[in-house]
């Protein structure tokens, strides 16, 4: 990985944790348009219900969740990717990540940090995704 060539990351189950860590808004479509977490278990369930892996579906109920004990550098993934898309800025998790990746690394978590936040920019185009989404309103 580049920059981090010691740090083993399940790369395909990062990929599919972004792409469908909200799909329990399926279920729960206020959560679409308004805050709510009863889709991420909703997600989990419905994902196993469908056959997938539980270490794929945890996704689902872990992207809000980056604090508990035994997260993983995949889950912390997954909620920065979410956040990112949303041009948000949580410091807690991004310093949760950049630790992670610090005692990985060796290198100094102020390093890390500045890598991080390189690829956070990533989010600047936010506003115009957001408001592309919120052309096409959803009505649950």
């Amino acid at each position: 990985m580049g920059r981090y060539p010691d740090l083993t990351v399940d790369r395909d189950a990062v990929l599919f944790g972004a792409s469908t860590h909200d799909v329990g808004k399926a279920l729960h479509p206020e959560e679409l348009v308004g805050p709510g977490s009863m889709h991420e278990e909703a997600g989990r369930d419905l994902l196993l219900d469908r056959g997938f892996q539980p270490a794929l579906a945890r996704f689902a109920a872990t992207h809000a969740s980056w604090d508990g004990p035994g997260v993983t550098v995949e889950e912390l993934l997954v909620s920065t990717a979410d956040k990112v898309w949303k041009d948000k800025r949580v410091p807690h998790l991004e310093d949760t990540l950049v630790r992670a990746l610090a005692s990985v690394t060796g290198r100094e978590s102020w390093e890390e940090y500045l890598a991080l936040d390189d690829l956070v920019r990533l989010g600047a185009d936010a506003g115009r995704r957001l408001a592309f989404q919120s052309a096409f309103p959803v009505r649950p």
